[in-house]
């Protein structure tokens, strides 16, 4: 009996901690995701975070920055 108890105390505590961990660090991504200003004209389109205001390349791959469409 005493056995049982200790397990579900276990089994309760770490479900807890883990729906609350899991949980609250994806909410906050995903608001910043979406408030997160465009910044520079130009991106890169496998690395969206690496932006400029003149035409280039990407740091991270190489490839050419694509022009940002604003008419949004």
């Amino acid at each position: 009996m005493i056995m049982r108890r200790y397990i579900l105390i276990v089994a309760v505590t770490a479900l807890t901690l883990g729906f609350s961990a899991c949980n609250s660090s994806a909410q906050k991504d995903a608001k910043t995701i979406e408030t997160a200003k465009p910044k520079g004209k130009y991106y890169c389109t496998m690395h969206p975070e690496i932006t400029s205001d003149k035409p280039g390349t990407c740091s991270k791959c190489g490839m050419d920055l694509a022009e940002r469409d604003t008419t949004k």
